[in-house]
């Protein structure tokens, strides 16, 4: 078990008149205490403290702005789609926005941005298009890292086309992916790999650029579970030149709703499930049923937002600007936590060191004290962590750690020092009983 030492070789992310965005002249990113102004729940008071939330891998909290956009589309625009008069063209025109936003966010086109319930159903319906090509005994690569919203939706596929699912072991003292292990998976008879871009429990980043590239050596399809990975890097799919990518906008300070990227070629190829006189045309023909329209408006105004934060006019260059500043402001902040914990000598931490690519994510234990025990009483003093497996199942099984599980916090766009601060004194204290 790790105190991570980093001695593994490994890698050296309609408008309302009650918006409220930070100023469009702004000249730098936005600060943290102007960021913080924009979220309504930082205003919360338990116990006596205010709350700091680190529960952010697990979802984040959302701006005033998300829900005036989302609140303006239901009182004002709210219908079905593709029929002729105004609300329906509204809504039609409010859900190319979003795809358009997406599209700048990823850097792919509109015609390849479907949305779903969450990235867990887009990715069993995925799968499942997917193997009505697939042969028994075809093979298909995942990872001992992911979370098993990637990992459960192909491991079906044995069940239900004789599929072969390999999954590549993660180094237990670093956190690491075995690299070796994984060019040994994959081969001529692979027809999926499917990788995390980040692991949502430890924090490590994978070199998925290379994962893909042995991907598509072998002749397979690359897919990319970007739920940990987006709110902290910005995505280039089209440098990235995976087949298929997925994430869900309540990490990003979005609603509660999966986002699935694939190229348009693949998309227009695939044999969905779809009702008869539904779209076969991409990216609809993916999209089963009436979507969840508010909730594609308020993940485009996430995306918004974010962008806003850089005070510049177009979204990709804001969202870049954004990312560099707050990914480098959060892992001050993570370092700090990390060297802090691992002073404690009842602290054990898990994961990549702050030396390694990775995301401003921290999994620890306490000895003597469990996970659920542990988050229960930093709540007490306001400070809201995760605590358990997080669907990221087998990796804590791995880490012999399935009965007393993880505590987890997480840094966001809105935390601050002295949160940081807080939660160092209050595990200290755990640790000193």
């Amino acid at each position: 078990m790790l105190r991570a030492s980093g001695e593994t070789e490994g890698l050296k992310p309609n408008t309302t008149k009650t918006m409220s965005t930070p100023s469009e002249t702004q000249l730098e990113v936005a600060t943290t205490r102007e960021i913080r102004k924009h979220f309504p729940s930082l205003e919360r008071i338990h116990n006596n403290w205010p709350v700091a939330y680190f529960d952010g891998p697990g979802g984040t909290q959302v701006p005033r702005y998300v829900v005036d956009q989302m609140s303006d589309y239901l009182f004002h625009h709210n219908a079905n789609t593709h029929w002729q008069y105004p609300t329906s063209s509204e809504t039609d025109a409010a859900i190319e926005k979003a795809r358009q936003i997406f599209a700048d966010f990823l850097n792919a086109s509109p015609t390849e941005i479907a949305f779903g319930s969450n990235m867990t159903t887009l990715t069993f319906h995925l799968s499942r298009a997917l193997s009505r090509d697939f042969a028994t005994q075809d093979e298909i690569v995942v990872t001992d890292l992911d979370h098993h919203a990637n990992i459960d939706p192909w491991r079906r596929l044995t069940k239900e086309c004789g599929a072969i699912v390999k999954s590549v072991k993660f180094d237990l003292n670093s956190g690491l992916l075995d690299q070796k292990e994984l060019e040994r998976a994959i081969n001529s008879k692979t027809r999926i790999v499917a990788i995390g871009a980040a692991s949502n429990a430890l924090g490590t980043i994978n070199d998925i650029k290379y994962a893909i590239e042995l991907a598509h050596e072998a002749g397979a399809l690359a897919f990319i579970d970007a739920v940990h990975f987006a709110p902290h890097a910005l995505i280039d799919v089209q440098e990235l030149d995976c087949d298929f990518l997925a994430m869900s906008a309540y990490k990003f300070y979005g609603p509660h709703i999966g986002v699935l990227f694939a190229k348009r070629r693949i998309f227009e190829e695939l044999d969905f499930p779809k009702l008869i006189p539904a779209p076969d045309y991409a990216p609809e023909n993916c999209e089963t049923g009436t979507q969840n329209q508010e909730g594609m408006v308020g993940a485009g105004a996430a995306v918004e937002f974010l962008a806003s934060l850089s005070g510049q006019g177009s979204i990709r260059p804001g969202l870049e600007k954004v990312f560099n500043v707050t990914h480098e402001r959060n892992m001050k902040l993570f370092t700090k936590l990390w060297d802090e914990l691992g002073k404690m000598s009842r602290v054990t931490l898990y994961g990549p060191s702050p030396d390694y690519p990775r995301t401003p994510t921290i999994a620890f234990t306490i000895s003597g004290v469990e996970s659920s025990e542990a988050a229960r009483r930093l709540a007490e003093k306001g400070l809201f962590l995760s605590h358990g497996d997080f669907y990221a199942a087998t990796v804590v099984e791995r880490l012999n750690l399935a009965d007393e599980g993880l505590l987890r916090a997480g840094c966001g766009i809105y935390t601050t020092a002295e949160e940081i601060d807080r939660l160092i004194e209050g595990v200290a204290e755990l640790a000193r009983e």
